[in-house]
């Protein structure tokens, strides 16, 4: 009996992930609240398994007198010093306690408190496994979709993805393998929750940073990202080492790295910026894939007045407004886009109040994917 409790022990131990110490701690706890439910929650009672040979040892401590008058506290003088020669009446000692006389109600109080515990110590092994994986992409399967959302097995827990959180237009099957972003891990009534997202930010800075060698050993650095998830991204990075183009180790070969990042995103388009200290280049680098000519800047307000052609004005602006939008969450600064007839119109008037200047290697520097 004892040997097949330690083969339980350990086999538990291997599917649910569990400590075997914590195992047999839970079930000195199991048996303890048996046993105090038998015998009386005053009694003082210790438990002890051997981890080798899975031997239970039950204890009471009982004091000793010369008449026993209570058998579950007391014990005679002439039974004490069969355990311990030394002890006298007044004293007390660990007296042995038989095991098969718990009775049926204790064993099935045992057998509840070990699985509830089991139960907690398996919910705790998730939560400490995954809380320090968020902020990192994952993968698994989609198992069932149900009340908007979708339920995806990552490793042997089951994480939930929103469908918000989900690309647009994007549908999975049952079986279907993805990727996703682990957002967030929380702790509820019946366990930890696990939550996964493709529309957040963060899920393509994780991208390149799994397939860009340069971004994920630190030589190359995503100083900032913006996205409007399934239509664009726009990501500014530098490198540490003169020797290392950011753009084009994010580019790669005939762009095959950012390729693969457009296809896990649906064909959302990505725009890999330089960055630069000088706002000009930077403003005029974040309107990418438009060509801006002329720029000018409010350093005080923290604005700028970009200057395209008449063919550029619509690319810089974007479909409602997206392009000049992720542009300005990039960059920081409020950016008004206006033509070169609109400027010269206000050259004129006399309205222009910064002063405006062509930026320094412009568009060509920065690089647009999935167009």
């Amino acid at each position: 009996m004892n040997r097949e409790l330690i083969i339980i022990i350990e086999q538990m131990s291997k599917e649910k992930g569990i400590a075997k110490d914590a195992i047999i701690q839970t079930l000195e706890s199991a048996l303890l609240s048996a046993a105090r439910k038998r015998y009386g929650i005053k009694l003082n009672i210790n438990i002890k398994i051997e981890p080798k040979t899975g031997k239970i040892s039950l204890t009471a401590s009982k004091k000793i007198v010369k008449n026993v008058v209570n058998p579950n506290e007391e014990i005679s003088l002439e039974e004490a010093i069969k355990s311990d020669s030394s002890k006298q009446i007044g004293d007390e000692i660990e007296a042995p306690i038989d095991l098969y006389d718990f009775g049926r109600i204790a064993a099935q109080t045992a057998k509840q408190v070990l699985f509830q515990k089991v139960r907690e110590a398996e919910k705790e092994v998730i939560y400490d496994e995954y809380k320090d994986k968020v902020g990192q992409i994952a993968s698994g399967t989609v198992i069932r979709k149900e009340k908007g959302c979708y339920f995806v097995a990552i490793g042997r827990v089951e994480a939930t993805l929103p469908i918000k959180e989900t690309l647009p237009n994007e549908i999975f099957k049952r079986g279907e393998t993805i990727r996703a972003y682990i957002e967030d891990v929380k702790v509820t009534p019946k366990g930890p929750v696990i939550l996964l997202s493709r529309a957040h930010t963060n899920f393509v800075a994780e991208l390149f940073k799994m397939e860009i060698p340069e971004i994920y050993e630190g030589l190359v650095v995503i100083k900032e990202i913006v996205r409007e998830p399934g239509d664009r991204t726009k990501l500014t990075v530098f490198s540490k080492g003169q020797q290392i183009d950011p753009v084009g180790a994010c580019v790669g070969m005939k762009g095959s790295r950012v390729q693969s990042i457009v296809r896990e995103l649906k064909g959302e388009r990505i725009d890999i910026i330089p960055w630069t200290d000088d706002p000009r280049v930077l403003i005029a680098r974040a309107l990418s894939p438009a060509s801006v000519e002329r720029i000018g800047i409010n350093e005080e307000e923290k604005s700028a007045l970009a200057i395209v052609n008449d063919q550029q004005l619509s690319i810089a602006i974007g479909k409602k407004g997206q392009n000049v939008r992720l542009a300005m969450k990039l960059t920081g600064w409020d950016i008004d886009i206006i033509n070169n007839s609109e400027y010269e119109k206000m050259k004129a008037e006399g309205h222009n109040t910064v002063e405006i200047e062509e930026p320094a290697k412009g568009k060509k520097d920065s690089k647009s994917q999935g167009e």
